[in-house]
């Protein structure tokens, strides 16, 4: 046990004097700094003089903590206690004397706050101030310390009182200083905040700059297109008639000729037609036409449309029907759209094996669709690069394919515009595999699903 380094009595304002100055060296002596020094022996000196007005004289005796290192100060009265203690911890009361203030006071001036009272039995107030990181607590310390204090005579009451008045001046320089930190961080914030709302607007003015950009290029594809197809249908027509040889018999040269033109004009109508259909989702006039429809048929359809243009022996094209009958109700036109122009792309980079056409139902009401082929494949840093406008791949099959880079970032928006989503998974000389999800019964936009609701009748939709 650390004995008590220095006990004294206060039984009037000069030991309350006495108390404070010793509270002062004691702190010095143990290392703390000038302005905790001052702290607790403000501290000290309101308690004792608590005891003095309050409790008829008490005792001060000033000791360590080893755990946590701490400084203690314990100020004992013989008084009559204090009654409404908790409503004065709380600063609900208020003496006509001013008792309570003190307490108060000092509570908020050290690290550790005590206080025990009962009626007719006095009242005992426990300080505690944190010494310095590294102190070393023990009875040699305590032996020290009473050495310097019993060969360091007490100042006198007006040195004492100069004292706090240096230690007065010095708490007003510090508030003075704290001000001015306060009043010039104040001005950086003010300053941080003109350059928050600065920004803001420069990006309010950029968002708008860059809605109004795309609006203009929504309303310039639209346009191009529309302009486009008029002559492009009338070069579709004249070969359409030179082929059939309703003017006159061709040449093989002349034919090959005319076959080359139709089929230049018939991939420029293609990407003009993607580029309307760009430009309609874009500026949000893409319009759902749900219909009722079975996956065989739309499978049908798919088989049918490509069977003529399957050339080559070395890739086949595989479109498996469902095992079950499966009815959707959604948009026909768009989804037929988008397994074309993914089917389409697969036999484009497939030199040999297959391109392999699926669909099972998925959870949530959900259809998924897989277009899966054994072409060349993409690599995972292009997997995203390969949905943006115009993007294309350098490969020597990209250089011998003929398309603008349309097809499938197209058909992500169409997907999204269906409600789904169109994803791929790939390696270089593996393959690729398109998944298309979407949901089985197309639901507008802004409408939420509950799952306590059951899903709008098929009949419903095809009568609407």
């Amino acid at each position: 046990m650390i004995p008590p380094i220095l006990t004294t009595d206060v039984r009037g304002e000069q030991d309350v004097v006495l108390a404070r100055q010793r509270a002062r060296q004691i702190a010095s002596l143990l290392g703390l700094d000038a302005l905790d020094q001052t702290r607790l022996a403000t501290a000290v000196s309101e308690i004792a003089r608590n005891a003095v007005m309050y409790g008829n004289g008490g005792r001060v005796m000033f000791g360590l903590l080893d755990d946590p290192a701490m400084l203690l100060v314990r100020v004992s009265d013989r008084g009559p206690g204090i009654a409404r203690l908790q409503d004065v911890l709380d600063g609900r009361y208020r003496s006509s004397t001013g008792m309570g203030l003190g307490i108060v006071g000092a509570r908020r001036l050290v690290e550790r706050f005590e206080i025990e009272s009962a009626s007719g039995q006095g009242t005992i107030v426990v300080l505690g101030k944190q010494l310095p990181p590294g102190a070393p607590v023990s009875a040699g310390m305590v032996a020290r310390v009473s050495r310097e204090l019993a060969i360091t005579l007490p100042a006198d009451p007006l040195s004492e009182v100069r004292a706090q008045n240096q230690e007065l001046l010095r708490a007003l320089q510090e508030g003075r200083e704290r001000q001015t930190e306060v009043e010039r961080l104040n001005q950086e914030l003010a300053e941080t905040n003109r350059g928050v709302l600065a920004l803001y607007a420069e990006l309010d003015e950029k968002a708008a700059d860059l809605a109004r950009a795309s609006e203009l290029k929504s309303r310039f594809l639209s346009n191009i297109s529309h302009e486009l197809r008029t002559p492009l249908n009338a070069i579709l027509n004249i070969t359409g008639l030179l082929i059939d040889r309703i003017d006159g018999p061709l040449t093989a040269e002349q034919e090959r000729q005319v076959r080359f033109v139709r089929g230049a004009a018939t991939t420029l109508s293609e990407m003009v037609n993607d580029l309307l259909d760009l430009a309609r989702i874009e500026a949000g006039r893409s319009i759902v036409r749900p219909s009722v429809f079975t996956l065989a048929d739309l499978f049908a359809g798919l088989r049918g449309m490509f069977r003529p243009i399957m050339s080559s022996d070395r890739v086949g094209l595989v479109i498996e029907d469902p095992a079950e009958v499966m009815e959707l109700a959604t948009d026909e036109g768009k989804l037929s759209q988008i397994l074309r122009n993914l089917i389409s792309n697969a036999l484009k980079f497939t030199e040999s094996g297959e391109v392999r056409v699926s669909a099972a139902a998925d959870a949530g009401g959900m259809i998924r669709f897989t277009v899966a082929d054994t072409g060349i494949g993409i690599a995972p840093e292009d997997q995203e690069r390969i949905f943006e406008e115009f993007a294309q791949l350098e490969s020597a099959l990209q250089r011998r394919a003929i398309g603008a880079g349309l097809g499938l970032p197209l058909s992500r928006r169409l997907a999204e515009l269906l409600g789904g989503r169109l994803t791929v998974t790939s390696a270089p000389g593996v393959g690729s595999v398109f998944t298309l999800v979407i949901p089985a019964q197309y639901v507008e936009r802004g409408q939420l699903s509950d799952p306590n609701v059951a899903a709008p009748a098929i009949e419903a939709i095809q009568h609407a």
